[in-house]
């Protein structure tokens, strides 16, 4: 979703065959990130985004590479969607590597292949709270916001802090109240809902320090 370097050429939308298929009219919510690993607080992010916007669909998207992060701190991308498989539960959750078979460097690029790929499927970024925080330094922020609705799922330590973030300043008066959560995936974007759940306090940073001890 975020990979540096040159970009590859990306098959156009009507030759682009991601592995599943949508129809016109899904409400269907785009769940991306390195999942490394994949943990129980994706699982409550994508859950509690599925259940509050009626979703027909979560399409988890494992990215190839992250670079806010250094390549030596990712798994394999094998590995990473083994993880995210046996992390998405429940029904409508799909997890693939199309951003790898598209060669997406950026997820606005991943968002708009999607969006020409499956017209009339009512698509909308879902992300935790964490990513909301740091949501200003990825390529094209603000296009994403104007391409689709984005739902925000609170997680520990971060909620207050990606409130008052450059992203929800930005776009505060698109901000539609959760309790109308379920008309976000119909709404003209930017529109954005910040949804308050109980708290999963896993993190991906705090597992691979956990493993890294292991095997020390």
């Amino acid at each position: 979703m975020w990979s540096a370097g040159p970009a590859p050429k990306r098959p156009a939308p009507h030759v682009f065959r991601p592995g599943f298929s949508l129809r016109p009219g899904m409400r269907v919510g785009l769940f991306g990130g390195s999942f490394n690993p994949a943990h129980e607080g994706h699982s409550h992010v994508a859950e509690t985004a599925r259940e509050r916007l009626g979703l027909d669909k979560v399409i988890w998207l494992v990215s190839p590479q992250n670079p806010l992060k250094s390549s030596r701190e990712t798994a394999p991308l094998a590995e990473r969607m083994a993880g995210a498989t046996a992390r998405a539960r429940g029904p409508g959750m799909i997890v693939t590597d199309v951003e790898t078979q598209l060669g997406s460097q950026y997820t606005i690029d991943t968002v708009r292949t999607l969006k020409a790929r499956f017209p009339g499927v009512k698509f909308v970024w879902i992300m935790g709270a964490d990513s909301l925080a740091s949501f200003h330094r990825w390529r094209g922020w603000t296009q994403i916001m104007r391409e689709v609705p984005v739902a925000v799922v609170s997680r520990p330590w971060i909620a207050l802090k990606s409130r008052f973030s450059p992203a929800a300043r930005r776009f505060s008066r698109f901000r539609i109240p959760a309790s109308d959560a379920r008309r976000i995936a119909g709404s003209d974007p930017p529109a954005w809902a910040f949804l308050t759940a109980p708290l999963n306090f896993q993190s991906s940073t705090a597992l691979r320090e956990r493993m890294r001890r292991t095997d020390a």
